[in-house]
């Protein structure tokens, strides 16, 4: 088993768990977010890894950030995360790539990701895991078109960009490949 399997077999038993925590059916979590009850228990199962959009859906119903989440499923949490040891998520639908550079901790507010979306890839997302949650968006390489409350960003190598998350938003990387280091802090 690769790494990355050893990931979503983790992920999705601690899915299966936190829907359990709440004492909720498939049929309820399917009713709260808006996913089939089949793909969630694809998703559960590991039969299938969830695209970023379905990812942060069930974070919304959890009151999860993604990082944390993900966090959840860490082998290891330690001070100094070597290359080796930072867990990589993929959405390979999407050509998403999250890298948890500094993974959420309970002495810590803020987190570190670095990311890569595929050029021509967009990602939606309908609701912010948590609403009013702080981002940093930095991008490294390539161009990131960014959408939310009603506003866009073209966001080239350099730029920067800061928001407290509300509503919907959407991700697009139209040219080349965006590779960008995002930092989220819970409020």
């Amino acid at each position: 088993m690769t790494q990355q399997d050893g990931t979503e077999q983790r992920l999705a038993l601690r899915l299966a768990e936190l829907r359990l925590e709440k004492g909720w059916s498939l049929e309820q979590l399917a009713e709260i977010t808006g996913i089939s009850r089949a793909s969630l228990s694809r998703i559960e199962r590991a039969e299938t890894s969830p695209t970023a959009s379905l990812l942060n859906k069930l974070c919304a119903a959890y009151g999860l950030t993604m990082s944390r989440l993900l966090s959840d499923v860490e082998e290891n949490i330690a001070q100094h995360l070597r290359a080796d040891q930072q867990l990589v998520w993929r959405d390979k639908e999407n050509g998403f790539e999250r890298r948890s550079l500094s993974p959420p901790a309970s002495a810590f507010r803020a987190e570190l990701v670095e990311a890569r979306l595929r050029a021509g890839s967009r990602i939606e997302y309908d609701t912010p895991p948590l609403p009013g949650l702080e981002q940093h968006i930095w991008i490294l390489d390539g161009v990131l078109e960014i959408s939310m409350n009603e506003q866009q960003w073209r966001l080239v190598a350099g730029d920067c960009l800061r928001f407290h998350l509300f509503g919907r938003s959407s991700f697009h990387a139209p040219e080349t490949t965006a590779h960008y280091a995002l930092v989220v802090c819970r409020p």
